[in-house]
């Protein structure tokens, strides 16, 4: 935290603490460094996906694999997850999160991830995004934030991310 302040909690206890202009090369060989997540504009909304196991609505993204750069992961986390490749990806910047216990540590500790923003053509339908979805086991649904905001559960800290995109 800085100065005991912070952007976001999330319903888990987890703090996104800030968002910084960090280069992106400096990024990916941060030792913090763990995963990267896309902001995706469709239009003026934005593009969230449903997650299996926490049943919620999120951004895109994932953690990284051995020897990936930032740029490289989003790239990945895209195909995998939006079932596209394009170069078009933004760099917005790297987060720092305070993370409570959870599926991949047991311990309270602080990462680092790549925030990207994606802008994608507002003809696309729903039903054509989703299925261009490759990994339809973790994603169950799609859905534009103004559709679902204040009837759908919504990570809280990837709510708050859409704000910088």
């Amino acid at each position: 935290m800085v100065n005991g302040k912070y952007i976001c909690e999330d319903q888990d206890g987890n703090l996104l603490i800030f968002i910084d202009k960090v280069d992106e090369k400096a990024l990916s060989k941060d030792p913090l460094f763990t995963h990267c997540l896309a902001v995706v504009k469709v239009g003026n909304d934005y593009l969230l996906n449903r997650n299996k196991w926490r049943n919620r609505y999120e951004i895109f993204g994932g953690c990284i694999e051995k020897g990936e750069s930032a740029r490289e992961c989003i790239v990945r986390e895209c195909f995998e997850e939006l079932g596209f490749t394009s170069s078009d990806i933004t760099y917005l910047g790297a987060m720092r999160f305070l993370l409570k216990p959870d599926y991949y540590s047991k311990r309270e500790r602080i990462e680092l991830g790549g925030l990207y923003g994606i802008t994608l053509s507002g003809t696309a339908s729903l039903d054509d995004l989703y299925s261009s979805v490759a990994d339809k086991e973790e994603i169950t649904d799609l859905a534009l934030y103004s559709q679902i905001k204040g009837k759908e559960r919504i990570a809280l800290i990837d709510e708050k991310l859409l704000e910088y995109y």
